[in-house]
């Protein structure tokens, strides 16, 4: 079958270890695995990480990129695939596919059957795809861990990474204040049309907030605790700008803030994304859409940092 793989890692120019050819069909590991007929995908910067060798070991290469995917059961369900598969012989007892398994950048993938959650006939294939690592992460930060339920305004640091912008669009469908902040006027400009309020980074917001969603790290660190009300809750996900902020501890305590960590989310949670998303006519931020066939363009969209929402190959294209 057609993927997209990495044969050897190329720390220094990523692009350069991508390799698009004939892989051998999938292989169940186990008896409850399924073959997904792959009909979109999508990437993620864990795409450009495993072809700089991060996260992936050379002993699994050739390996299969791609963690996000919709399609076709053997069944013939529309489906939508939960990307973390139980893995007795990874450390963290699951992996997410493209690590251990091979991923979804192909014409198929094997998952277990537990990992395919129905896909709602009104959010098509290629919006799907986009669902189930930076969005579900999104929606895991701010109902989950974030209790947007409990909130009336949430900051998002750093717009237009994948995380970021789908939390701007998730709650603001969810009916709450939401302020964004971004280096780039250009993409403030772009998620102020997803009805949020755009500030430069570091800007005085007007009011203090219930939730922050922070992916970003050291860089805003700070100003996501200035900026956190009394018992705000600071999620935080990734820290694309440093990983060792300073904390003040005395706004902690007397605060009564809480920091939480989280990544990804469970096959429940995507399933209520999806819901939400369908009852709310919430579809995601979608960059490019690119036929298979020009998956090496839109790995080259991907590492130009340009891009604005999600990068998605139609598998029918």
């Amino acid at each position: 079958m057609h993927a997209a793989y990495v044969p050897m890692f190329d720390a220094d120019n990523p692009l350069a270890a991508l390799s698009v050819g004939e892989r051998p069909e999938p292989a169940h590991p186990e008896p409850d695995w399924v073959t997904v007929e792959v009909r979109a995908s999508s990437l993620n910067h864990h795409d450009l990480w495993s072809l700089r060798g991060v996260g992936l070991s050379a002993e699994r290469l050739p390996m299969i990129l791609g963690c996000d995917a919709a399609g076709v059961d053997p069944d013939g369900n529309e489906v939508v695939v939960y990307p973390v598969v139980p893995d007795p012989g990874d450390p963290r007892g699951l992996s997410i596919l493209s690590e251990n398994h091979p991923g979804t950048l192909a014409e198929r993938v094997a998952v277990p059957r537990a990992n395919l959650v129905p896909k709602p006939a009104a959010i098509s294939f290629t919006d799907a795809a986009c669902l189930p690592t930076a969005w579900l992460t999104a929606w895991r930060m701010l109902t989950t861990r974030g209790r947007l339920d409990e909130a009336e305004a949430v900051l998002v640091q750093g717009a237009g990474g994948g995380v970021a912008t789908a939390a701007v669009a998730l709650a603001v469908a969810a009916g709450k204040r939401v302020y964004v902040t971004s280096r780039d006027a250009a993409k403030r400009e772009r998620v102020a049309e997803l009805g949020a309020t755009a500030l430069a980074s570091g800007a005085r917001l007007p009011e203090r907030v219930d939730v922050v969603i922070e992916t970003v790290g050291a860089a805003t660190f700070e100003h996501s605790m200035k900026s956190a009300a009394p018992g705000a809750r600071i999620v935080v996900s990734g820290a694309t700008a440093g990983h060792e902020p300073k904390v003040n501890l005395r706004r902690v305590f007397a605060l009564q803030l809480e920091i939480l960590g989280t990544s990804m989310g469970t096959p429940a949670e995507l399933a209520d994304l999806l819901a939400f998303c369908q009852e709310r006519g919430v579809r995601p931020v979608v960059d490019t859409v690119y036929g298979f066939s020009e998956v090496v363009t839109a790995f080259d969209r991907l590492a130009s940092g340009e891009a604005f929402g999600k990068i998605v190959l139609d598998h029918s294209r």
